[in-house]
């Protein structure tokens, strides 16, 4: 599934963005090697990091 239709960056890219050390969206652009353009994307880009986080600090626990 696309996450960012702009620059056709689909959602495993995200996610190994984010457990490459991504922890906001323009660290997941530069891991893509994009550019934010329309910026919808971003809402869903920092849901998915703070679900990662979240999945971390819970298994910490």
């Amino acid at each position: 599934m696309y996450v960012c239709n702009c620059n056709g960056i689909r959602e495993r890219e995200v996610r190994a963005a984010i457990e490459a050390g991504a922890a906001r969206p323009a660290e997941v652009f530069r891991h893509c090697d994009a550019r934010p353009q329309c910026a919808r994307c971003v809402c869903e880009m920092r849901d998915m990091i703070e679900d990662q986080a979240q999945a971390l600090r819970f298994a910490a626990e």
